[in-house]
């Protein structure tokens, strides 16, 4: 049996399922200006913001999530339905800038059986990609593997939002803020 050596996969394996001692919904402490560069937030928007995934499929696998706590797509409010899908577009904007992908998927997984893991308050997975990324690895090893580490993603992504037109930059470890446009 091959062994693959992930050590700071521990910080996972050993937490609290409550994620950090966050009660309720990890998604709603965040929008509540919990979270910053230690837990992954790049961007924040007026009803939004940017999450990098700790365990991306690709670097800078991304999660745009809303403030407002639904897991029901429809149940999104005129303001915070207009400024996820304004982030989206830096989000894209700020990935092309900062990684050079060839491409991108993004989408919602609504509902457990479409694989949403947090069910409760959706996210717009937004993922990277270049022409060769898939290999052999999953198929023949069941691996995946990721070419840069998240903190690294953080620090170039964190420069393509700050670099936008329209954005306030906080410091460099508190998310760049994404203003409403005129």
């Amino acid at each position: 049996m091959e062994q693959l050596f992930a050590p700071w996969r521990i910080e996972w394996v050993e937490r609290d399922e409550g994620t950090d001692g966050i009660d309720g919904c990890l998604f709603c402490a965040f929008a509540d200006r919990y979270a910053d560069r230690e837990h992954n937030v790049v961007a924040r928007s007026d009803h939004a913001f940017v999450l990098l995934n700790n365990y991306p499929y690709n670097p800078g696998h991304a999660m745009v999530i809303p403030d407002q706590h639904t897991g029901d797509y429809r149940e999104l409010d005129e303001a915070a339905l207009l400024d996820h899908a304004r982030l989206k577009q830096r989000t894209f904007a700020a990935m092309e800038a900062a990684l050079g992908p060839d491409g991108f998927n993004a989408g919602l997984n609504l509902g457990q059986s479409a694989g949403g893991s947090i069910e409760d308050h959706l996210h717009t997975h937004v993922v990277p990609r270049w022409g060769g990324d898939t290999n052999f690895m999953p198929v023949i090893a069941d691996t995946k593997v990721i070419v840069e580490a998240v903190a690294e993603t953080y620090d170039r992504l964190h420069e393509a939002f700050a670099a936008q037109e329209g954005t306030r930059h906080a410091g460099e470890d508190r998310p760049v803020v994404v203003e409403r446009p005129a």
